[in-house]
């Protein structure tokens, strides 16, 4: 039996043997592994606090994921134009927060295809890789283009969409694992698809900034579950402090329990106490 509290953040993921998703629970400082403990009774109590992932701050309520009212007002990582890189306005000199546009938004990011509830295009730093995938509860993945910003990235993206979503049914992905995809043939599909555009792109920012990627490998990534549930209904802190069930298995940033599902990242910043 393992107690521990502390203000959650979203679970740490990493890939072992290539293949498997591996997560573990953090809470300040403490962090358990939580693959070894699938199918064990867990349970988790939020403790009535929110502290600002940014400042500390005590807060009664969460914004843009983990922060404070006055931080998700100030910090670019809050700004519309992250959740939508398209308009990104660093070049006309109004970033919330230039150093870090340099440091997060001027680096190189992937244009990826992806199989989570069914194809999707998505966006992520090349550091990123395979964090947001798993994040996402992506079984099958590949990188299509390499990008020497976030608004390229963003450009690119929003070009794909016009045939392909970029969004994930987080219902459907936890109802079980997607439908294997052939994402190389997607892949060669979409390019074609897009060829004019991508040319336009490449003219305008150059070839070295605008790398179409044709030769990635396919990486699949198999989730620590035992059951899916059969209907998803979702926990949330703000209405139920105690949360407790069998832990079936966990897929994206969710624990899977056999009576319902809790998606932890949601909650971050919040101060709880995890039993297993």
């Amino acid at each position: 039996m393992a107690k521990l509290s502390g203000q959650l953040s979203k679970m740490q993921v990493s890939l072992t043997n290539n293949t498997q998703a591996h997560y573990a629970i953090k809470l300040d400082e403490q962090v358990f592994a939580l693959n070894e403990v699938i199918g064990q009774p867990i349970s988790l109590h939020y403790q009535g606090e929110i502290h600002c992932l940014n400042c500390d701050r005590l807060t009664k309520k969460s914004f843009s994921g983990g922060f404070c009212f006055p931080c998700s007002q100030k910090l670019a990582q809050c700004d519309l134009c992250f959740m939508k890189p398209e308009l990104c306005h660093y070049d006309q000199g109004t970033c919330r927060e230039p150093e870090w546009g340099e440091a997060v938004c001027m680096q190189d990011h992937i244009v990826y295809l992806a199989n989570s509830s069914g194809l999707k295009v998505g966006i992520t730093r090349i550091n990123q890789i395979p964090t947001r995938w798993i994040d996402q509860g992506a079984t099958q993945a590949v990188p299509i283009f390499r990008v020497k910003s976030r608004y390229q990235s963003g450009l690119v993206e929003v070009m794909f969409k016009q045939h392909v979503s970029d969004r994930t049914d987080w219902r459907k992905m936890l109802k079980g694992e997607a439908e294997p995809l052939d994402l190389a043939a997607e892949r060669d599909r979409l390019l074609a698809l897009c060829e004019s555009e991508i040319s336009l792109l490449q003219q305008q920012f150059g070839e070295s900034a605008i790398q179409v990627l044709t030769a990635e490998p396919v990486q699949t990534i198999e989730y620590p579950v035992n059951a899916y549930p059969k209907k998803v209904s979702s926990f949330n802190f703000d209405k139920t402090a105690t949360v407790e069930g069998r832990l079936d298995g966990i897929k994206g940033q969710y624990l899977i329990l056999d009576n319902g599902v809790i998606n932890l990242r949601k909650f971050s910043g919040y101060h709880i106490e995890v039993e297993v």
